[in-house]
């Protein structure tokens, strides 16, 4: 197992999220166990590890869609709730969309939910992920549906984004296409991005700060840099090492 780091705890006041002590317990599962963590402004954060791990449900509750058993967070502030979409969008791994929606009724749907929708950037955006603005949804590739949901997330001027597995299940084309929008898109004097996924290669560019979870407990956080320095190799090697 790979050494602790919690070094970045001392960031006061360049930090968007605080988490101290989570817990979060379900009937049958345990799956927070102890959660710190300080999520620094203006960074792309990649949120690793297995299936079981607590991503997703560590993610929900910064979205404040679950609330934890015990420990406190801060997110842009504020404790999470119910109210939590106008400072954070939430790209989840289930699909979402509606498959009766054409491509500009979608977003257009979704626009109407948020004060702080950009719709110049969404349109710009559609252009570059080539998706056409009339096809229905439920005619889209899966990967041609990620592209649109990533929009819908990226259309939005808010502190925190989070993101679920973006890149699950789609062919490498459209996830090249997403990874190069994440970059283009991203606003590191405003916005800090979270990024659950299981493609270490193809998002280690994208990192600049990595969390390892394993069994609902952060067992490294760490610059991807010093990550990559301390133990010689890719972060998708370390993930090898740390989960093989």
């Amino acid at each position: 197992m790979g050494n602790l780091h919690t070094d970045m705890d001392p960031i006061v006041n360049g930090h968007v999220a605080q988490l101290r002590g989570i817990h979060k317990k379900y009937i049958l599962k345990h799956a927070l166990r102890g959660i710190d963590l300080t999520i620094q402004r203006g960074r792309i954060v990649g949120l690793l590890g297995p299936n079981g791990s607590g991503k997703s449900t560590l993610l929900k509750m910064m979205a404040g869609l679950v609330y934890p058993t015990s420990g406190t967070i801060v997110v842009n502030g504020r404790e999470p709730d119910v109210h939590n979409k106008q400072h954070v969008a939430y790209l989840p791994e289930i699909d979402h969309l509606y498959g009766w929606m054409t491509v500009t009724q979608t977003l257009a749907y979704i626009s109407g939910f948020y004060k702080d929708w950009n719709a110049e950037k969404a349109a710009g955006m559609l252009i570059a992920m080539e998706l056409d603005s009339n096809q229905k949804v439920r005619n889209l590739s899966k990967g041609m549906r990620a592209r649109l949901k990533l929009i819908a997330a990226l259309s939005r001027n808010v502190p925190l984004i989070l993101l679920d597995e973006p890149f699950s299940g789609i062919d490498p084309s459209s996830r090249a296409k997403i990874i190069r929008l994440i970059l283009q898109e991203f606003q590191s004097d405003e916005q800090t991005i979270l990024l659950s996924t299981h493609s270490v290669n193809e998002s280690e560019p994208l990192l600049d700060d990595v969390i390892f979870l394993q069994d609902g407990q952060v067992t490294i956080f760490d610059t991807a840099e010093n990550l990559r320095t301390e133990y010689g190799c890719s972060l998708e090697k370390i993930w090898e090492k740390v989960y093989g």
